[in-house]
């Protein structure tokens, strides 16, 4: 017996095979460099993008949640009430200076734009500090 007849009993184990290689060379279908050609690539659609770079309105649902005050300025009702005349949110409502809101008579705030001169009684309103002293200046109460 020679050396070069000399055998194993166990044969080498053969080395598994990986699937890096098969019938596509070099970029292996891919194309050539960058994030296209990698592993695992997720690329977001360009729509995205834009819509991303948009502006955005912030806020819950971009309305406020309180129910905020109409706002009735003093100037406004010397036009619409005369002497000892009342003034409460119905009222305003009846004259039509003001308009209901989902079928509800709303709360008023009287701001002090404008001049005023009748001597009128205003109820169950909000009222500015310049409001106020306009209407007291005239002659009239606030309850």
């Amino acid at each position: 017996m020679q050396i070069h007849q000399l055998q194993r009993n166990i044969p080498n184990k053969k080395s598994r095979r990986v699937g890096r290689g098969g019938k596509r060379g070099k970029t292996s279908g891919r194309g050539t460099k960058g994030q296209k050609s990698r592993a695992g690539r997720k690329m977001r659609p360009e729509m995205r993008d834009i819509i991303k770079k948009l502006p955005k309105l912030r806020g819950y649902r971009f309305a406020s949640i309180q129910n905020k005050p109409v706002v009735v300025n003093v100037g406004d009702l010397e036009g619409y009430f005369g002497n000892g005349e009342s003034v409460t949110p119905a009222v305003l409502v009846q004259k039509g200076i003001v308009k209901e809101k989902k079928g509800k008579i709303p709360q008023i705030k009287l701001l002090g734009n404008g001049t005023f001169t009748k001597k009128i009684a205003v109820s169950g309103c909000l009222f500015s500090s310049s409001a106020k002293e306009k209407i007291e200046k005239s002659g009239g109460n606030i309850e």
